[in-house]
């Protein structure tokens, strides 16, 4: 019961001290505020580059041209091989033949269908294909490769080059979002800590003097750190509410995408929520960690 009493009583000193001290509290939650927008945006730009990566893995496919010369037998065996194959994802080995695909191209273009409207099958130049999904994009060259040296397959493409270098970018990119996240969340925790310790020096004739009328350690300690953690929360407050709604309004004017139907935005309802959740998490962490480091120099330990 009794530390229950002195969390609570710890609680309302902290209340009071936010009020009574209110110029430099002020200073401290300005802090708080203007650092965890910057990480709110900086968040969401992550999810963002990582979520359209993720959709660009899992829409690269191999295209697997069968020979003319395999018949039904060949096709299935080939389907029941391409299959095995490690990093194929078997749910997603969707078999066209040379048929379907000029009609799908006399459907899509009126010059198609006016040179293809007579072909027969003997006409028809077109290859039976496969198209193979892979489970891991970063090894779709060697998928490519294992793929193309089964029998009754003359070639494969899935945009040679060109898809290693743009998985190498992203790959980068983000892996640079995520260590630019860390130093911003690092760099918030070194500002709001500071900012507080000043806040707290400023208020060391006040710890000295409840010392000396024999207060202990944890009674003089714990206020100061519910008070930082009370700056932190009332700090997180308007970043949170800027991130919600103003990427709820973005989503809204960008109609879910960026420029170009390709580059499409998480959905607000994935992200912000979880975003807004980090934020509180780090500014009410980092007020009572700033607080409890401040007023520990103060300290007997």
């Amino acid at each position: 019961m009794k530390f229950f009493r002195i969390i609570g009583r710890s609680i309302r000193d902290a209340f009071k001290s936010v009020k009574r001290n209110f110029s430099l509290s002020i200073a401290s939650i300005t802090c708080v505020i203007i650092t965890l927008i910057i990480v709110g945006v900086a968040l969401i730009i992550t999810f963002n580059i990582n979520d359209f990566t993720k959709k660009l893995k899992k829409d690269l496919s191999i295209v697997v041209f069968v020979s003319n010369e395999a018949d039904n037998f060949d096709i299935t065996s080939l389907e029941t091989q391409i299959k095995g194959i490690d990093n194929v994802d078997p749910d997603f080995v969707t078999y066209q033949s040379k048929a379907e695909i000029k009609e799908d191209m006399m459907k899509n273009n009126e010059t198609f269908k006016n040179i293809m409207s007579d072909w027969d099958d003997n006409e028809n130049p077109l290859q039976n294909t496969y198209i193979v999904k892979v489970i891991d994009a970063n090894k779709i060259g060697e998928t490519a490769t294992a793929i193309k040296n089964l029998a009754k397959v003359t070639r494969v493409s899935y945009g040679e080059g060109m898809v290693e270098q743009l998985l190498m970018a992203f790959n980068g990119v983000q892996k640079f979002s995520f260590i630019a996240v860390i130093a911003l969340v690092v760099v918030t925790t070194f500002l709001i800590i500071n900012t507080i310790k000043l806040t707290i020096f400023s208020r060391k004739r006040e710890i000295s003097i409840m010392r000396l009328v024999g207060a202990s350690n944890i009674s003089i300690k714990l206020p100061f750190v519910f008070e930082g953690m009370l700056i932190g929360i009332i700090g997180s407050i308007l970043p949170i509410i800027l991130v919600i709604y103003g990427y709820y309004s973005l989503f809204d004017i960008m109609n879910g995408k960026l420029l170009t139907d390709i580059f499409t935005l998480v959905p607000p309802s994935e992200i912000v929520f979880k975003i807004g959740a980090f934020i509180l998490l780090i500014g009410a962490v980092v007020g009572m960690l700033g607080s409890a480091s401040a007023v520990k120099k103060y300290l007997k330990v």
